[in-house]
């Protein structure tokens, strides 16, 4: 499987810098897995600070795992000891072919507790404070108000495949969680739409495109599912804030 062998030699490669843990989390920690498809979400936690020679070590690893099958997918957020009891705290990515900083979510934070995939080292327990229902379903619904809310207001955004699907499985799992407490996978969130008041055929073309095998869409239905989505999500949006 080019995923488990691209996970070890990330592993292998990191060993360089000694890390206490390497962890999985989303959907290849949770079940949802799609080769391909779906994202290698990673946090690795390091023992010493991230210092500028730290940067330059990770910028040369990732860089020649480029040509792995599945490396553009490969995400991995690198932790200290010292700086991973923060949520607000940005702290260094790879992700999309480049270094950046941002934080590790509350959902992160629950998911690797929940059902993090140990690749190396340590278990999340004892490295990574827990995170209370009451903080998790708070920062739920501020996703909601304060990103997908205001991206209603851009249409462009929404004639773009990767802006209806994670808007539409984003509100379902906040939905739940904020209802609920607990997470859900995207395959139960596209199962759960429906019944929340989603278009169908909205929801019917996510799952093909997630799990099945379609047609690149017209420009007709990329303008239609633009607008059923953003007519869609923008009353539901409103619903779930003023509930929370």
């Amino acid at each position: 499987m080019e995923t488990e062998e691209l996970l070890d030699r990330f592993v292998r490669a990191l060993t360089a810098l000694a890390p206490e843990a390497v962890w999985a989390h989303g959907s290849l920690a949770g079940g949802d897995y799609q080769e391909g498809r779906s994202d290698l979400d990673l946090i690795a936690v390091l023992p010493r600070p991230v210092t500028p020679g730290v940067v330059w070590k990770l910028a040369v690893l990732h860089a020649r795992l480029r040509a792995e099958p599945l490396a553009a997918k490969l995400h991995c957020t690198y932790l200290t000891p010292d700086t991973a009891d923060d949520v607000g705290r940005s702290h260094l990515t790879w992700a999309h072919q480049q270094l950046f900083r941002r934080p590790v979510t509350p959902v992160t934070r629950r998911e690797l507790h929940a059902f993090g995939r140990v690749l190396h080292g340590r278990g999340p327990a004892g490295l990574l404070p827990t995170v209370p229902d009451r903080e998790l379903s708070a920062f739920v619904v501020r996703d909601q108000r304060e990103y997908w809310r205001p991206a209603l207001d851009n249409a462009l955004l929404w004639t773009q495949d990767v802006y209806v699907d994670l808007g539409m499985v984003t509100f379902a799992r906040a939905t739940v969680t904020a209802r609920e407490g607990r997470l859900i996978s995207k395959r139960e969130a596209l199962d759960l739409l429906p019944g929340l008041g989603a278009p169908v055929e909205v929801v019917d073309d996510i799952r093909r495109r997630r799990y099945g095998d379609p047609a690149p869409p017209t420009e007709e239905w990329t303008a239609r599912r633009a607008l059923l989505t953003r007519n869609y999500l923008g009353p539901a949006i409103d619903a779930l804030i003023a509930s929370a």
